[in-house]
């Protein structure tokens, strides 16, 4: 199998190479393309933003920075309106670390096993991955709990914790969901015991599991709320904490606690603000929940044809996570994949998956096309190819 490619034009849910060939896009830079490749109204945001703007002073507040405050403040429901502005992910979860720590004033953060968060300092320390020993020693006072274990966190959140950390769906483990009286019973304990409750929806935003966010699923609302680069469509690099009112107190009272040389840059504003108009007029989760019901028909179409090769699908709207039989199977699976025209990657801590996650705004046809790539790269792993 060849595997090295060079990535050269791209469009909607599909790029190509440096020497013609087409791929369909299955992985999005880890959900950044929620729109698809270079979508063609975030690209003329991003030129008309470079004639009107440049990047803004990052302490200073601009028009284009309130602009999309205001916007998300509306976009996002219930009590979570205020906007921490970065670069990416691991920034916007290290910042998220800073502002909690702050606000309590205690030092403890508590996370769920199997999570992956980024690669930044808290964020690494919170992941779960194997190589965290070459980056030890890691961020003190962070305690890891089994996921769906109430007995376990209620022992974990005590005095000194600043706060509760989860994705509500981890997506680079295999797709795993938390249940919703779980998170009920976290949001509890929170309350009771003086610490808040963080969800990162950085792959789970903006509709990429079937409704806009995967907390309106669980109707638990969290205190802080991180928002990964899919805000800008993957046209300019933006990520978002955003925060209830009562923990912006916090930003407030120390407004330079947190910095980002072009967090939230003027530029990267209006790009964003484009995206959301996007979001809001296609309702891209619709699609996706529709998509998913598609997928998951092929999937278990190709499950039953190939028992010891596909094992199971888990997830939800076009966040899927196929199950293999080793991190071997998934690799090669991966690669097969590739060749034959479909982008996808192995889960990064259930690497004995693989991810499906394409453009939100995939359609019928392309859904169709992502299947039949799939099945010609399970026959030709079948075949040992």
């Amino acid at each position: 199998m060849n595997t090295t490619i060079l990535e050269g034009k791209r469009a909607g849910a599909h790029f190509f190479d440096t020497e013609g060939r087409k791929y369909l896009d299955g992985d999005s830079a880890a959900g950044i393309f929620n729109l698809g490749r270079r979508h063609p109204e975030l690209a003329e945001a991003l030129k008309s933003a470079m004639r009107a703007t440049d990047q803004g002073n990052f302490p200073i507040i601009s028009e284009e920075k309130a602009l999309l405050a205001e916007a998300l403040a509306k976009f996002v429901p219930g009590e979570i309106e205020c906007s921490l502005f970065g670069v990416s992910r691991g920034e916007a979860f290290d910042a998220a670390c800073k502002v909690v720590r702050g606000f309590t004033k205690r030092p403890g953060l508590v996370t769920v096993d199997g999570g992956w968060y980024g690669q930044t300092g808290f964020a690494l320390g919170m992941s779960q991955r194997a190589d965290r020993h070459l980056f030890e020693p890691l961020i003190p006072g962070v305690t890891v709990v089994p996921s769906g274990d109430l007995a376990a966190a209620s022992q974990a959140i005590g005095p000194d914790t600043a706060a509760v950390f989860l994705e509500p769906l981890q997506a680079e483990n295999g797709c795993r969901a938390v249940d919703a009286a779980y998170v009920r019973g976290l949001a509890d304990l929170c309350r009771v015991r003086g610490a808040l409750l963080v969800f990162d929806e950085t792959q789970t935003n903006f509709g990429r599991t079937g409704t806009p966010f995967y907390f309106e699923r669980l109707e638990v609302e969290p205190d802080v709320l991180i928002l990964g680069e899919a805000l800008g469509g993957g046209l300019f690099p933006i990520a978002v904490t955003m925060l209830t009112p009562r923990v912006n107190e916090f930003m407030n009272d120390h407004p330079m606690i947190h910095l980002s040389t072009f967090g939230g840059s003027d530029i990267a504003c209006c790009v964003a603000r484009a995206a959301l108009d996007i979001y809001r007029r296609e309702q891209p989760w619709k699609n996706a929940a529709s998509m998913e019901f598609e997928l998951r028909a092929a999937f278990g179409a190709l499950a039953r044809d190939y028992p010891g090769l596909l094992l199971g699908v888990q997830g939800a709207g076009l966040l899927l996570a196929m199950k293999t039989p080793s991190a071997e199977t998934a690799r090669k699976l991966a690669d097969a994949c590739l060749n034959r025209g479909l982008l996808v990657a192995p889960g990064k801590v259930a690497k004995d998956t693989v991810m499906v996650r394409p453009s939100l705004l995939i359609t019928r046809d392309e859904a169709d096309e992502l299947a039949a790539a799939l099945r010609l790269a399970l026959g030709d792993c079948a075949a040992g190819a």
